[in-house]
């Protein structure tokens, strides 16, 4: 039997390029996406688009709605026996990535809908790996050296993005005693490091669309002391890396940090970036408990587009540890590029496509 792959997720960037690279390098024998039932067309045009680029063949993947936070991803009993006879690798990306999600929706999609979809991986019987999509900040507040093999320190978190991530993972790790698991921890996914492509100018993204709305100023100041360290990586890195690891014997029972081993202190990428997007560099120094809160007024925020979540990632004094995944990476030539050569790729990119309304966050 050939490979089978379900993916949640889709059609979620990181989910496309994925699928992408996967047909072209692992000759799937079949694809199902599972989608919620407002996103089928959109996933439909998606597969076409897909499809015929790389020429798989349309009747081998199939796009089946469901959603995760209901039992049994509200599959028919069909679909469930179908699934089961077949499928061998499950990647679960479908989540809520919004730092500033509520609570409750965050929990629900997050945390349970993750447990549903551990039920299910759990009971087929012909699977050979799980890749569960977590977050390098499952870390939450905590500061100093952080490992790859370390989950609860007790720590506290910035948001509910961060908290529920943690608990989701939480769930996985615990049935990945007895199923075949690789728990992937990216840091904050960036554009392509050669194209500069991303679906949505959100995380770091913030900078430059704070860099193109404040222009007008003939100086700008840096925010906070940006002592702490950059934790940024190129899409492209993000999704060799995954399907090696996918793929890799070695990579069953293991958790792996996606994340820049050589990174930069923010202060050195604030700089970076506004020199490579409006040709000057920063002078003076903004106190981030200022910059927070001028963002606690929704006017500014939007104004802005920027939101007040991101601001606290200035000061989160953490190191990230990718011992285990350069190690095994390294095996197949998979290498972080250098930050400071994906920057100038991002801002032509950005400087493109920045009045595409499509690709920006709704800021509230």
């Amino acid at each position: 039997m050939g490979k089978v792959y379900f993916f949640t997720g889709f059609p979620g960037f990181i989910a496309l390029m994925l699928l992408s690279e996967l047909i072209g390098k692992w000759a799937p024998e079949k694809i199902y996406t599972l989608v919620l039932p407002h996103m089928k067309d959109k996933a439909i045009a998606e597969k076409e688009r897909i499809c015929s680029f790389t020429h798989f063949p349309h009747e081998k993947w199939e796009v089946i709605e469901g959603d995760i936070t209901k039992p049994n991803l509200s599959l028919s009993r069909e679909q469930l026996h179908m699934l089961a006879s077949s499928v061998t690798h499950v990647f679960h990306l479908a989540a809520i990535y919004d730092l500033a999600v509520p609570e409750n929706i965050a929990r629900t999609v997050n945390v349970e809908g993750t447990k549903r979809v551990n039920e299910w991986v759990s009971s087929l019987p012909h699977l050979q790996r799980y890749i569960y999509f977590s977050t390098a900040y499952v870390s939450g507040t905590r500061q100093g050296m952080i490992f790859e093999h370390e989950l609860d320190k007790g720590q506290a978190f910035k948001n509910h993005y961060e908290e529920t991530k943690f608990l989701a993972e939480v769930a996985v790790q615990e049935i990945a005693r007895n199923v075949p698991t690789t728990i992937i921890r990216p840091g904050i996914v960036v554009g392509h490091s050669k194209t500069g492509e991303t679906i949505k100018f959100d995380g770091l993204y913030f900078m430059f669309n704070m860099f193109e709305r404040l222009k007008f100023l003939p100086i700008i100041p840096y925010l906070g002391k940006g002592e702490a360290q950059g934790n940024f990586v190129p899409v492209d890195y993000i999704i060799d890396a995954t399907l090696y690891l996918a793929h890799a014997d070695e990579a069953s029972g293991e958790t792996y940090h996606l994340t820049d081993p050589n990174p930069y202190h923010m202060r050195d990428i604030y700089r970076m970036m506004m020199t490579e997007y409006l040709g000057k560099e920063p002078k003076g120094t903004l106190p981030l408990r200022l910059a927070k809160w001028a963002m606690s007024f929704s006017f500014v925020r939007q104004w802005l587009r920027v939101e007040k979540e991101a601001l606290e990632y200035f000061e989160c004094a953490s190191i990230y540890d990718a011992t285990n995944a350069r190690n095994t990476l390294i095996k197949a030539g998979i290498v972080c590029p250098d930050f400071r050569d994906v920057i100038p790729v991002m801002a032509r990119y950005y400087r493109k496509h920045r009045n595409d309304e499509t690709k920006q966050l709704v800021i509230r």
